[in-house]
Formats: structure tokens, C-alpha cells, sequence
């Protein structure tokens, strides 16, 4: 894969052209392209490169193909479980449907998959192949199940948060893993009985035998193998959605159910003047940050903005990424913790890219509501550097919240502390941000909460 003046060219060697070159014109493709379920790719000559030492980087014979960009990167760690259960059941749709084409889909893992918006999109075309017709297994559905099922089963009945078992665990979790979990009296029950006890059992029973076992299974016929893969996947889709994620009444959702700090009225106004800010200025690419459920995010997706959304809690991006659906909302939920986000990780460090280095410049408006005062008092971030980088993250503005130190939620975070922040109200805020914003406007929502609208760019 290389990425070369924002396009995005895959050089595939010639024993793979061919299967590909077929895949390609077919009206599966064709139709999942138009659906937004797989990425758009066409085949691009080499002679039509602009980058001379780019063009001779490719061997001769292979074929260069152009994917349409993911408008922002995001990896399966940074998911909520309702998202990876959507590239599950995108997964085993095109298994199927690529199964119905003579094709087969050799690899099933959520790494070969990434959201625009709250749309999943299957990256990796050379995950097709040609079909051996008698072929009666699908070859990666152990795969799937170690990194799509076992995560989501972990996630709903023992509360693990996916970032935990798939940014260590990129392959995904083993049986054995989930039974240590596991209470003995679940193991005897569904769905554990069939998808981890059982499986468990077997695989220690033959982990010895030849690796014969590997072989394909072939039918006897086509009309056989077909019958045999069709009542794979649809078992595997009842059982996936068996296991729907449970949503968990988190401080997040709580906060925003009960909204503390405001009246009706004083709400209304916090809205009204990001309405402003979002049809005066007409932002293309917001961030989010401390999202909580998406209120906010959503309101500057219907003034057309597209909208990455941040927050900590996997519940309210999951949250949010289903009414981001429902609405078809130009919105990606991300579970990112701005103040321990993902850094770069695979080989090198160069496989998957780090939160901030994919956010640094990319967006024209930062959100920042509410959490600014978070930031300060739980997580000791000198406001100088909460400040440094939101002007990084925006070219053009961000709208940032203060909260001052006698509003109640400050107070209660603070515990005690309130010495340590004798200097926090809204002259000292506003005497740092000019250090790298000129403030544009501002409107007190509260008598203890106020909003800013800061450009990018020091004040003469």
C-alpha cells in the first residue's frame, strides 16, 4: 500500500493480478461499490503516475490499483462493540455473497475493515479469491471467531472493552482465554456450550494430530458444497446476533440522561449558539472531543459538516453510532481517551497510525464542551497544553467551555483540591488562550459556564 499526494495505490504482484482483475469485474463488486460496503478501487496505469520513482518501484507485470481514501483512519480498538458487530455481520455477508459468485473470502478479520462514518467498508480486496467449486468449509472461520465473536462475547458478558483485547490481542482471543473467564456453570450453557466449551475440548484433544486436519474439505458435488456453506454462515449470523451488545448504564450516559449544569432554557442556548457557529462558518471536517452521546456531533452533521467524535466511554459512542445510523449522519464514533489516545503500534510502529497523528491538521473546527475543566482537575493537563493542542488538531476554529471553579461540577471533581486552581476563572482562561486563538465570540450559558469561539492565530 502507498500513499502518494493524497491517493491511495496498492501494487499487486502478477500471481495475484488475475484473480483480481476477475473480481473485480464482477457484479458483486460492482454493486457492494454503489451499496458503500467495499472500497471503490480501479486499476490505474503506471505510465499515468506523477512520481517517476514511484513508477519504477513496481515490478513489471504487477497491476496497480487506486482505493478511494477513508476520509480518517480508525483501527478495531477504537470501536464501540455495536460497530465491530457491524463489520461482523459485513464480514460474513460478503463471505456469503462472494461464496454465491464463485469467489471466496480468505480472510476474516476486523483489521481488513474500517468505518466511513457509521458505515463499515471492506478494505482489503485481496482478500477474494477464485473458488475451488467442491469446497465445502469456509477456511477462515476460526479467524472469525477469534477476533469478531470471542471479542463481542467478552464485551457483553464480562464487560472487557475492545481496546484491551484487540490492541494486545490482534488475532483475537483463544478459547482457553474466555473459559478462565468463564464461571463453570456458563460453560454448560449457551452460548458458551457450543462457541468455547465444546471447541476447546476438541482443540486440546487434537492438537497433536498430523496437520492433515488443515486439509480441504472437498463434497461431492457443487450443489453439495454450496448447501454446506450456506448453513455455515447462516448459523454463524443467528449466533452472532445472539450476542448483541448489552449497554451498560455508564457515568457517561448518566450525565447525559440527568443533565447537570443546565436548565431547559440554559441548554436551548448552548445549542443555539453552536447552531450559529456551525451555519455562520460552515465547518467540513469537525472533531468532537468528549462527545458523550453525540448531541453536538449530530447537530453539525445536519449543518453538513463531517464529524469524528471522541469520547472515553464505549457506551456513549455505541450510543451514538446507532443514531448516527438511524439518521444516516455523516458521524464516526471512535472510544478515544483524549488524554491517553492510541498511540502508533504494529511492526515498527508503522502498521496503524497513531490517534493524533491521524487528527494533527485535519479537521477546521475542534469541539471541546464541557470537559475542559475534566481535564485540568482529573487528569492534571496544564491548560497550556490543553490549549497547544486544539490549535494543533484545527486549521481554522475551535469552540471551547469553561467551566470556572465555583460551578458544583467542578467542585465535585475537585474534592478538596479547589487550592490548587485559585487561579481558574474565565480572565486567566481567556489571557491563555490568546496565546494561540483570537477569541471571535462568546456567550455566558450559565453564570458559572461560558462558550468560546476561538480562531486559529495570535491576536496583534
Amino acid at each position: 500500500m502507498v500513499h502518494s499526494k493524497g491517493r491511495v495505490l496498492r501494487c499487486v504482484l502478477p500471481h495475484a493480478a488475475g484473480d483480481l482483475r476477475e473480481f473485480l469485474a464482477t457484479p458483486l463488486v460492482a454493486q457492494c461499490t454503489a451499496e458503500g460496503t467495499l472500497a471503490a478501487t480501479k486499476p490505474v496505469s503506471v505510465l499515468d503516475l506523477e512520481d517517476l520513482a514511484l513508477r519504477s518501484a513496481f515490478p513489471e507485470g504487477s497491476l496497480v490499483v487506486e482505493h478511494d481514501a477513508i476520509p480518517f483512519l480508525n483501527y478495531p480498538y477504537e470501536w464501540a462493540p455495536e460497530m465491530l458487530q457491524s463489520a461482523a455481520e459485513l464480514t460474513l455477508q460478503l463471505g456469503r455473497a462472494s461464496m454465491r459468485a464463485g469467489f471466496a473470502l480468505k480472510d476474516a478479520t476486523p483489521y481488513n475493515i474500517m468505518f466511513d462514518g457509521f458505515r463499515p467498508v471492506f478494505l482489503d480486496l485481496l482478500s477474494f479469491c477464485r473458488r475451488d467449486p467442491l469446497e465445502s468449509i469456509w477456511q477462515p472461520y476460526a479467524q472469525y471467531i477469534r477476533t469478531f465473536f470471542y471479542p463481542l462475547l467478552a464485551c457483553a458478558h464480562f464487560g472487557l472493552r475492545l481496546d484491551e483485547i484487540l490492541l494486545a490481542h490482534r488475532d483475537g482471543l483463544e478459547p482457553e482465554r474466555l473459559m478462565a473467564l468463564c464461571p463453570i456453570h456458563r460453560l454448560l450453557l449457551p452460548p458458551f456450550l457450543g462457541s468455547i466449551t465444546i471447541p476447546a475440548l476438541l482443540e486440546h484433544r487434537t492438537r497433536s494430530f498430523s496437520s492433515d486436519r488443515y486439509r480441504p474439505h472437498r463434497a461431492r458435488d457443487a450443489q453439495e458444497a454450496n448447501f454446506i456453506l450456506e448453513r455455515l454462515f447462516q448459523r454463524a449470523i443467528q449466533l452472532l446476533h445472539r450476542i448483541s451488545p448489552r449497554r451498560r448504564s455508564t457515568e457517561a450516559l448518566r450525565y447525559m440522561e440527568s443533565n447537570p449544569g443546565y436548565s431547559a432554557a440554559e441548554f436551548a442556548l448552548k445549542e443555539r449558539f453552536l447552531s450559529h457557529v456551525f451555519e455562520r462558518w460552515r465547518p467540513v471536517n469537525v472533531l468532537d472531543i468528549g462527545c458523550n452521546t453525540g448531541h453536538f456531533s449530530l447537530l453539525a452533521a445536519r449543518a453538513g459538516a463531517r464529524v469524528v467524535a471522541i469520547d472515553r466511554d464505549a457506551g456513549a459512542a455505541g450510543a451514538l453510532w446507532e443514531k448516527a445510523k438511524q439518521h444516516e449522519s455523516a458521524v464516526l464514533p471512535l472510544v478515544v481517551d483524549i488524554a491517553r489516545p492510541p498511540g502508533a503500534c504494529g511492526w515498527a510502529n508503522e502498521e496503524c497510525s497513531s490517534f493524533l497523528a491521524r487528527a494533527r491538521g485535519r479537521f477546521d473546527c475542534v469541539l471541546l464542551l464541557a470537559l475542559l475543566h475534566h481535564l485540568v482537575v482529573n487528569e492534571r493537563v496544564p491548560l497550556s497544553s490543553i490549549l497547544e493542542l486544539v490549535s494543533e488538531l484545527t486549521t481554522r476554529f475551535a469552540v471551547i467551555e469553561f467551566v470556572d471553579a465555583d460551578d458544583p461540577q467542578f467542585r465535585m471533581i475537585a474534592r478538596g483540591r479547589e487550592i490548587l486552581h485559585g487561579d481558574w476563572n474565565r480572565a486567566s482562561f481567556e489571557s491563555a488562550a490568546r496565546r494561540w486563538f483570537q477569541i471571535v465570540d462568546s456567550q455566558e450559558i450559565t453564570r458559572t459556564r461560558s462558550l468560546y469561539l476561538l480562531r486559529g492565530g495570535t491576536e496583534e
